[in-house]
């Protein structure tokens, strides 16, 4: 060849070379770095074809499979769970469509995409080869969950929700709510019968998909004289501060007046001063709504609750967040009062409410909430290790003390006695009514065993009646974790 066709030629070549190492960069790239959110993408038709076609692994507590995948005759895997309606908010469900609670927090890793199980990650991605799915172990006893789920389906209440928290390092030992359903009712393989299942579960008027515990708010009634309690305590008051107390409170600038509960007529709430702690034990509405309206006033119990957690999506595992549970901002006191004695505008999740005994319990150092465990390879090695993370601090260690102390005279000689001798050492009863409704939000939170108390519980029922009947709830819960 000519000279010149020979440069010609040889940029022609290096032109090719440039262009197939550009090539195979962005192939490398697509396969190795993006097939996660190509596989991920709403877009992709395919995401739902093959969903059923991987092994996923399982969930396990304590030993046990919570669910887990079989093989079908074409090749398919059909997701079962074990005890379904018991676990449902734990688990939460695989479908053709989506995938909730645990399945959606750690769906990268029970569904093996997760690069923590490639063995050579790199080269796995590069080449395609599939990484079996890990097994991923929730934090839940699973027998105390059993017993929880229970006594709240046979309590007669609309809906109801149990958690328990261990107060030290944040895990989830119950999550409960009722009405559930089966998560093997929607995780069918056939797309069609899985969107009737969930139609008629969406018309359901108490929506069973919807987990109570986490996802639900309700108000909580005097058990959120807790945090006012609280309150007053960074505000300088101690347990034995004379407080404010009386039969009736007309917070200023008008308003309905406040009064105490029927059942307190001639008792210590009637008095015009008292302890701060028997006021807690009796649950004078008078006091809690004066220290929301006036002292320490609605910026004061509106930062404790923020302390605690209230105004936050609690997240407890990957992407599951709670209902944010809230306090009111305001300037008028009549507002400021109701919400201070957990009606009006105040709500929460029992989940927040169990972090606010937690709190209590671990000296005022309120831990984050997680569900997971641990992360298992398909060897049985472990991959990852959830550890405990401090959300806040609400209270001093001396501060927590005190409010220990009051959760116990509760129990001891307060609106909780008929609890005395069961495995509850503290807690707070409430009672919160439903307007235009037969039925009140009846709430226990508290913290046992007796002679090791280390659980933080929150139970809630809708029924008529008080706060007290979700105590013996509690009580059972904490009987079956044991010591």
């Amino acid at each position: 060849m000519k000279p010149g066709i020979d440069r010609a030629v040889g940029r022609t070549w290096v032109v090719a070379l440039v262009m197939a190492v550009g090539l195979m960069a962005n192939i490398t790239y697509v396969q190795g770095f993006e097939a996660q959110d190509l596989r991920d993408d709403s877009l992709n038709a395919r995401r739902l074809q093959d969903r059923f076609k991987v092994d996923r692994g399982p969930i396990t507590a304590d030993g046990e499979r919570l669910a887990w995948s079989e093989k079908t005759g074409d090749d398919r895997y059909q997701r079962r769970y074990k005890d379904g309606k018991v676990f449902a908010p734990i688990t939460g469900y695989f479908s053709v469509f989506s995938q909730t609670g645990i399945e959606d927090a750690e769906n990268h890793f029970l569904d093996g995409t997760d690069p923590r199980l490639a063995t050579t990650n790199l080269v796995d991605k590069l080449i395609g080869k599939h990484v079996p799915g890990g097994t991923v172990e929730a934090t839940v006893d699973p027998e105390a969950q059993r017993v929880a789920y229970r006594a709240l389906a046979s309590s007669g209440a609309r809906r109801g929700a149990a958690v328990v928290l261990d107060a030290e390092t944040g895990a989830v030992l119950v999550l409960a709510s009722t009405p559930s359903y089966d998560p093997g009712d929607v995780s069918m393989l056939d797309g069609e019968k899985a969107e009737k299942a969930f139609e008629r579960l969406n018309r359901e008027k108490l929506k069973p998909l919807l987990d109570k515990a986490t996802r639900e708010l309700f108000p909580p009634g005097s058990t959120f004289k807790t945090i006012v309690a609280a309150s007053a305590l960074e505000a300088g008051a101690s347990a034995d501060t004379r407080v404010r107390a009386g039969r009736t409170y007309q917070p200023p600038r008008g308003g309905q007046p406040i009064s105490n509960d029927a059942g307190d007529i001639g008792g210590s709430c009637d008095l015009g001063r008292i302890p701060l702690i028997e006021a807690y034990a009796q649950s004078c509405n008078t006091t809690f709504a004066y220290m929301g309206a006036e002292e320490p006033g609605n910026a004061a119990v509106r930062k404790e609750a923020a302390g605690f957690g209230f105004g936050d999506r609690i997240e407890y595992a990957e992407g599951l967040r709670s209902a944010p549970s809230s306090f009111p901002t305001t300037d008028q006191p009549v507002l400021s009062a109701l919400g201070s004695i957990g009606q009006g505008s105040t709500v929460a999740t029992p989940l927040q409410m169990a972090m606010v005994a937690a709190g209590v319990l671990n000296g005022g150092e309120v831990m984050r909430p997680h569900i997971v465990d641990k992360l298992r390879a398909p060897s049985g090695v472990t991959v990852d290790t959830i550890s405990p993370k401090r959300l806040s601090r609400a209270l001093t260690s001396g501060q927590a003390k005190q409010m220990r102390d009051m959760m116990k005279a509760v129990v001891d000689r307060g609106t909780g006695k008929s609890l005395r001798g069961t495995s509850v050492l503290g807690g707070k009863t409430g009672t919160a009514d439903v307007e235009g409704a037969s039925y009140n939000d009846r709430w226990f939170i508290g913290f046992g065993p007796r002679n090791d108390p280390k659980y933080a519980v929150a139970v809630m029922t809708e029924a008529p009646g008080y706060g007290i009947e979700s105590g013996p709830i509690a009580a059972r819960i904490i009987d079956a974790l044991g010591d």
